[in-house]
């Protein structure tokens, strides 16, 4: 069992969200977990009871040597946590640790061992993996071959695991995106060094993934977050390189749908992304003051985060950011707690974690004072 210290928490701090859709998360009970890398392992926040305002942590998990955290909650509210770590050899080995509950321990640390090459110099360039759980608790994880490709190991309803798969595809980036449905459709997508999207899109809840497509959609690799806009189809966001007037890169958030019932040319959405490092806006679908609405929030190239709304599939007429919160590391995250309050989060530079909710008590998207955890 990987078991949590809170002292040594206590003179650790944050270096980055962990990967994934979200890395704020609410379990079965209500209560919200926030995860973050630290030194050495991670570590998570847990509301002391739903809807706050109190939290418990952070809490220390030991993961020596082990990159790339990604993070991914199943229907069942089970938390998975996989990561790239070493072998003897110190090739690539893959593995996986579950959360069954808010506020309780991880299971232990199994490992799902790793892809091998017959060259060893083409193993080691195995990329960090994505994670995704679909339909009946299937967990899914994904990575980047030597080549560009993806490799695909998921785990039954009976908890055993398959072998590696193939998905073919080539010239992918290391940031993969997965992401699951309502019902439990997994999508991949995986960014080309030309920027052009390769996906690869369940057919129904369970089935094997068909041939990769290529979406038209140019986007900068680990910038795309996808939201479920409407039943199993996705609406994309990430950063559109934009021409170069300086010598400064430049890139605007953009919004994509590739498929019905809502197909639509790629719409800038504004709000003056941060471009270095590149990171993903976070998506999240509620109501507000009753209308159907998608949330958004990214870091800002002011180092800040930023907030905006519309009404569910009308990007294209327009929305209106608002800076908010400390300078913060890496992606923002929302998700609604206990009471249905929009929470964001964010990572702050110091290493703490911040978050402010949704006032219930005024109209539209105000949000209360942040508090620092």
């Amino acid at each position: 069992m990987v078991t949590g210290t809170a002292g040594v928490a206590a003179a650790k701090r944050a270096i980055a969200p962990l990967a994934g859709s979200s890395w704020l998360l609410r379990g079965k009970d209500g209560r919200l977990s926030a995860y973050a890398t630290t030194e050495g392992g991670l570590l998570r926040w847990t509301e002391a009871r739903p809807g706050g305002p109190g939290w418990q942590g952070p809490e220390f998990f030991e993961a020596k040597s082990v990159e790339g955290l990604a993070v991914a909650q199943g229907p069942d509210g089970f938390v998975h946590v996989v990561g790239r770590g070493k072998d003897k050899a110190g090739l690539p080995d893959y593995t996986h640790a579950t959360q069954y509950q808010s506020g309780r321990p991880f299971g232990s640390w199994h490992s799902l061992g790793g892809y091998r090459y017959p060259d060893p110099a083409q193993t080691a360039k195995l990329g960090n993996p994505a994670v995704a759980v679909g339909a009946e608790g299937a967990v899914h994880v994904f990575m980047r071959n030597a080549f560009g490709g993806v490799l695909m190991r998921c785990q039954a309803a009976s908890g055993k695991w398959g072998g590696w798969q193939d998905l073919i595809g080539s010239r992918a980036e290391d940031e993969l995106v997965a992401t699951a449905t309502e019902s439990g459709l997994i999508e991949l997508l995986g960014v080309k060094k030309d920027k052009t999207v390769l996906r690869w899109a369940q057919e129904k809840p369970g089935a094997k993934f068909p041939p990769v497509a290529v979406i038209p959609f140019t986007v900068t690799a680990g910038t795309v977050t996808a939201l479920e806009t409407s039943p199993d189809a996705f609406t994309y966001y990430g950063l559109v390189p934009t021409a170069d007037t300086s010598s400064a890169p430049s890139a605007e958030l953009t919004a994509f749908r590739p498929e019905p019932p809502a197909a639509m040319d790629s719409t800038p959405l504004g709000g003056t992304p941060a471009t270095e490092p590149p990171t993903r806006p976070a998506a999240l679908r509620t109501p507000v003051d009753g209308h159907d609405c998608t949330v958004l929030a990214h870091r800002t190239a002011t180092g800040r985060p930023a907030l905006a709304a519309c009404p569910t599939r009308t990007e294209d007429e327009g929305l209106w950011w608002t800076e908010t919160g400390p300078e913060c590391v890496g992606s923002p995250a929302l998700a609604l707690d206990a009471a249905g309050r929009v929470v964001i989060a964010a990572i702050a530079t110091d290493g703490t974690l911040r978050l402010a909710r949704q006032r219930m008590d005024e109209a539209g998207l105000s949000l209360a004072a942040w508090e620092t955890l």
